[in-house]
């Protein structure tokens, strides 16, 4: 069974950083394309990041580029979202998801899998 699992959220700072880890088991990531969504309170779900498994090329959104970075480690089957120069409009429950396929110079943006939130809020 594919499974994720999202950690790693808190109370931060505005300008401070968190790292959340999401641990996925029951397949592999070559074959699956990552994503880290968030919805704050009263707003949409947002796509901030997705990593293809075709080419590897991680995309974000415009609202947290630069300050928001994705990696992995293959060894723990865990992708990582760093987070820097937190802002209180960063506050929000995020999900990490997974969806199957081959991704040439795009990335999904309806994902099938997907792990439990976590919270994370910013104080300003």
């Amino acid at each position: 069974d594919v499974q994720l699992q999202a950690s790693g959220g808190g109370l931060v700072q505005a300008g401070g950083s968190l790292r959340l880890s999401c641990a996925v088991s029951g397949f592999d990531f070559d074959d699956y394309a990552i994503a880290w969504f968030r919805q704050g309170p009263g707003k949409e779900r947002e796509r901030i990041s997705c990593t293809s498994p075709t080419d590897g090329h991680t995309y974000y959104a415009d609202s947290v580029k630069g300050r928001f970075t994705v990696s992995r480690d293959n060894a723990k089957n865990t992708v990582f979202l760093q987070m820097n120069s937190l802002k209180p409009e960063d506050t929000a429950v995020y999900y990490c998801a997974a969806k199957g396929g081959i991704y040439i110079g795009n990335c999904p943006y309806n994902f099938r899998f997907w792990g439990q939130g976590t919270q994370v809020t910013v104080s300003s």
